[in-house]
């Protein structure tokens, strides 16, 4: 299942930001923090095991990361088996992308879309930026709030928030907010680069809307844009870009091959 911040270690991890200095952390500090979350986090989860599907996901994953130039962190990329559309960025390159999302998803220009996004959190360093900031306010406690909204979205943000109190919402939140529209638009810049066509990111939006996803929560108290805000800023992205004609939407029928695969492993009825 998706953890949570009931999980006293994973909300102490989340907490130790706090104590890591003065300044914004540093990558061998973020590194380190990464690679606790990584090892933490497999208590709570359960990762879909499945050689080609894993395969799949790296190969991809990898394709995104080699054309984004020099990367701070090296990139472990893991599938979670749970049906929610989600997918996370722990600090130093761990992503993790749950089996909600290849189900979900129409075609594979939507998975890298999704994992590009992720990636970009860890490329611009939004972890190690929002505890500096938030640092400066001297609103310590809202310090977990921040990054769990970082790392995870409005569900882990909103469950953080038994560390402290609500006060600063708007203020965190707005800035959560811009760290998911540059994220968005490194995903847009990426994509292409990797080959594969930033119309998935436009398309999977769509699908968050379809099923609820973003579009209902007030903007102000979201700690992402809602989506049909996003969606309108990627497209106007994508027509200022001049992209090859040739990137991928779909992969020859690959994509739907790992679709029958996790649905064999878990039992998912075809939409």
């Amino acid at each position: 299942m998706w953890p949570t911040c009931s999980s006293p270690r994973i909300g102490a991890l989340l907490a130790a930001l706090l104590l890591l200095g003065c300044g914004t952390i540093s990558i061998d500090q973020e590194r380190a923090l990464g690679d606790e979350f990584s090892r933490e986090i497999r208590r709570e989860i359960t990762f879909f095991r499945d050689e080609m599907v894993e395969s799949y996901v790296e190969q991809i994953g990898r394709a995104i990361v080699d054309s984004a130039g020099a990367q701070p962190f090296p990139y472990s990329f893991y599938v979670i088996e749970d049906p929610e559309i989600n997918a996370f960025a722990a600090p130093a390159g761990h992503i993790y992308i749950n089996t909600g999302i290849l189900l979900n998803a129409r075609n594979v220009s939507e998975v890298a879309g999704v994992m590009a996004h992720e990636v970009g959190h860890v490329a611009m360093r939004h972890v190690a930026q929002n505890y500096n900031r938030r640092r400066n306010t001297g609103i310590a406690h809202q310090a977990a709030v921040l990054v769990t909204g970082i790392l995870a979205g409005g569900n882990w943000a909103g469950a953080a928030n038994v560390l402290g109190g609500l006060g600063a919402m708007s203020y965190l939140n707005t800035f959560t907010r811009d760290a998911e529209r540059e994220a968005d638009a490194f995903a847009v810049e990426v994509l292409p680069k990797a080959g594969f066509h930033p119309n998935g990111l436009v398309t999977f939006f769509s699908t968050l809307k379809n099923q609820g996803g973003g579009g209902n929560v007030p903007a102000f108290l979201s700690s992402h844009p809602t989506t049909d805000e996003r969606i309108e800023s990627v497209r106007q992205m994508i027509a200022a870009a001049n992209l090859p004609r040739d990137l991928l939407r779909n992969d020859g029928g690959r994509f739907e091959i790992i679709q029958h695969r996790v649905r064999m492993r878990t039992g998912t009825a075809p939409r």
